[in-house]
C-alpha cells in the first residue's frame, strides 16, 4: 500500500545515511571531551601558576626579612658579632642559604666565609635592582641562586635562595605541567639549571602570571599532543560509552530508513517528488455529445505502486490539509500542460477541479485560480471549481469573499456529487453556484430502481427552476445516455464518451472526436 510503503532509499543510501548518523554522536561527544579536556588543562595550569606564586612570594618574604632585618649592620666592620647575626639569620629563616653585607657597592662580609669573601656588585645584575638569578657562585659554580637584594644608601645586604630548593618547588607544584621560573632574561626549570633567552613555548594551557609582589614571573604550560593524552588517560571509559551511543544511532537510523513511512510523510514527500500528476476525463454536450470540457482528476503515479486511486489519498490529504499544496500543484501541472494545446479547445472549454472546505479558509485560492487563467488566451477556457462534500464548507465572511471574487475572475462553482451529502441545498442557500453534478449513483439505477429515479428527476427539475446547469457522472450506458438527454441534461461525462486519460491521450482524443464532428456526412 502507497501510504505505508518503506522508504525508496537504496541499500546503499540506507548504509551511508546509518553511517553518517553513527558518526555525529561519536564527532560530537570527541569534541565535548577535547573541549572539556582543554578546559580542565587550563585550570589546572591556572591552579599550578597561583600555587607557584604562592610559593616563591613565600620564600622570598623570608629572604626580604632576613635582609632587612641586617640591613642595619652594612658598614659595620665584619667581625664576630655581624657574621653571627648573618649566621643567625640563615638558620631562623626557611629557604635563607646564605646572607652577605655590602658597603659603598662592595660585598664585604658573608655568612659562609665572613671577611675573606669580597667582590664589586652589579647593581645591573638585579631585576629592578632586588632580584638576580645566578646561575652558580665561587662556592656552587653550577648550583642555581636566587638572590635578594635590599638597598639604602651605601648600605647593602643580600639573603639568597638554594636551587635545590627552587627546583624542588618547580617539580612538586608541577606534577603534570611544565612551570618556569623567569627573572628578567634567565629562567630556571625543573631541570635546575638556569638558562638565558627566551623561556619555553607551551602548545597547550599555556599560563603566564607575574608575581605582584617581586620582579619575577611563571610560565605553565604543556606540550603538543597532551590534551590527547589526557584524554586517552581519563576519559576512557566515556569514549567507550560514546562510541556505544554512536553505534546504537547507526543501529536505530538504518531501523528507521527500513520502516514504513508516516501515511503524511509519504504524502508529502510524494507531493515534493512531483507524483501526483492530472488525469484529464472529458464532458460532453447533452445534445451534440461534442466535448465542451473535462474534469481534471488528481492521480498518484508512485514509484513502487504504479498509478494509484484517489479514494487510497484523497481522504487522507483532505484531513492533513495537505490538499492545498496538492491542489495548487496539479494546477499548475494542468496548466502547463493544456496551455499549449488551447488553440484545439472550443471557445469557453470548461476545465473542472474539485475543491474542499480546506481551500475555503483563505484567499489563496483566487491567486492560484488566476495564475492558472493567465496561462491560457482569454475566454479560451472557463475554470469551473467543483465542491466537495466531504468537509462541510461555512459561510463565512471569509468564505462569502472568495466566491464573490472567484466570480468576478469568471471562475464558475458547481456543487459535485449533488444529493449524497447532508450540505447540497445549504450550499445552494448561501453560496451562488452555476452547476449541479448528479452523483453517478443515481445514474447507475436508471432503469433499474423507481425510487432513485425519482430523486434523479427531482435533482434535474431543481435545478431548472433555479436556472442552473446540470452534469450527470457516472454515464456508462446508452440507454442512460439517453434517458438523461430526454430529461434536459446538459452535460454528460462517464466511461461511455471517455475514461480519465493522461495529458497526450487527452488531447489525441480531443482531436479525434473534432475531426470526426468536422467530416460530413
Amino acid at each position: 500500500m502507497p501510504l505505508t510503503s518503506k522508504g525508496t532509499r537504496s541499500r546503499v543510501a540506507r548504509c551511508f545515511v546509518s553511517a553518517v548518523c553513527g558518526l555525529l554522536p561519536v564527532l560530537l561527544g570527541v569534541v565535548i571531551l577535547y573541549g572539556q579536556a582543554e578546559r580542565t588543562l587550563e585550570q589546572s595550569t591556572a591552579q599550578t601558576a597561583e600555587e607557584a606564586i604562592r610559593q616563591f612570594d613565600l620564600m622570598l618574604d623570608n629572604t626580604a626579612l632576613a635582609a632587612q632585618a641586617l640591613l642595619p649592620m652594612a658598614g659595620l666592620p665584619c667581625d664576630e658579632t655581624a657574621r653571627l647575626a648573618l649566621r643567625e639569620q640563615v638558620t631562623r629563616r626557611p629557604f635563607v642559604r646564605a646572607t652577605t653585607l655590602s658597603w659603598q657597592g662592595n660585598i664585604y662580609c658573608s655568612s659562609l666565609f665572613g671577611r675573606r669573601y669580597e667582590s664589586p656588585v652589579n647593581p645591573d645584575d638585579y631585576v629592578g635592582g632586588s632580584l638576580w638569578l645566578m646561575s652558580g657562585n665561587p662556592v656552587t659554580p653550577d648550583t642555581a641562586l636566587l638572590v635578594h637584594r635590599v638597598v639604602e644608601g651605601d648600605r647593602g645586604a643580600f639573603a639568597s635562595i638554594d636551587g635545590y630548593h627552587l627546583t624542588n618547588a618547580l617539580r612538586l607544584i608541577s606534577r603534570y605541567a611544565f612551570l618556569v621560573l623567569k627573572v628578567g632574561p634567565n629562567w630556571l626549570a625543573a631541570d635546575g639549571k638556569v638558562h638565558t633567552g627566551a623561556p619555553l613555548a607551551f602548545a597547550v594551557a599555556p599560563q603566564y602570571v607575574a608575581s605582584s609582589r617581586y620582579d619575577y614571573s611563571v610560565d605553565v604550560g604543556m606540550p603538543e599532543g597532551e590534551v590527547w593524552r589526557y584524554m586517552e588517560a581519563r576519559y576512557r571509559a566515556v569514549f567507550c560509552l560514546v562510541v556505544f551511543f554512536g553505534v546504537l544511532a547507526g543501529i536505530l537510523a538504518y531501523w528507521l530508513q527500513g520502516r514504513s513511512s508516516a501515511p503524511t510523510q509519504e504524502l508529502q514527500r510524494a507531493l515534493g517528488a512531483n507524483e501526483f500528476i492530472p488525469y484529464f476525463q472529458p464532458v460532453v454536450r447533452g445534445d451534440t455529445r461534442q466535448w465542451a470540457g473535462c474534469e481534471v482528476l488528481m492521480r498518484w503515479k508512485h514509484p513502487k505502486e504504479g498509478l494509484v486511486r484517489p479514494d487510497m489519498f484523497i481522504p487522507l490529504a483532505e484531513h492533513s490539509g495537505l490538499i492545498v499544496p496538492m491542489t495548487r500543484a496539479l494546477l499548475r501541472q494542468t496548466a502547463a500542460q493544456l496551455a499549449p494545446h488551447a488553440e484545439r479547445f472550443s471557445a469557453g472549454f470548461h476545465i473542472g477541479v474539485n475543491i474542499t472546505a480546506r481551500h475555503c479558509q483563505n484567499l489563496d485560492l483566487v491567486d492560484d485560480c488566476r495564475e492558472f487563467l493567465a496561462a491560457f488566451p482569454p475566454g479560451q477556457v472557463t475554470l469551473v471549481l467543483e465542491l466537495t462534500e466531504r468537509e462541510l464548507i461555512e459561510p463565512t465572511d471569509t468564505t462569502c469573499r472568495l466566491f464573490d471574487t472567484l466570480r468576478q475572475l469568471g471562475v464558475m462553482i458547481a456543487i459535485d456529487d449533488f444529493g449524497t451529502g447532508h450540505s447540497s441545498l445549504g450550499y445552494l442557500r448561501n453560496f451562488n453556484v452555476d452547476y449541479l453534478k448528479i452523483d453517478q449513483s443515481f445514474v447507475a439505477m436508471i432503469g433499474a430502481d423507481a425510487l432513485s429515479r425519482h430523486i434523479l428527476d427531482s435533482i434535474i427539475e431543481l435545478s431548472a427552476k433555479l436556472d442552473l446547469g446540470i452534469v450527470a457522472e457516472g454515464v456508462e450506458t446508452a440507454q442512460q445516455c439517453d434517458y438523461l438527454v430526454a430529461q434536459g441534461v446538459d452535460f454528460l461525462q462517464g466511461y461511455l464518451f471517455g475514461r480519465p486519460l493522461p495529458c497526450d491521450e487527452f488531447i489525441k482524443s480531443l482531436t479525434s472526436q473534432r475531426a470526426a464532428s468536422d467530416y460530413p456526412r
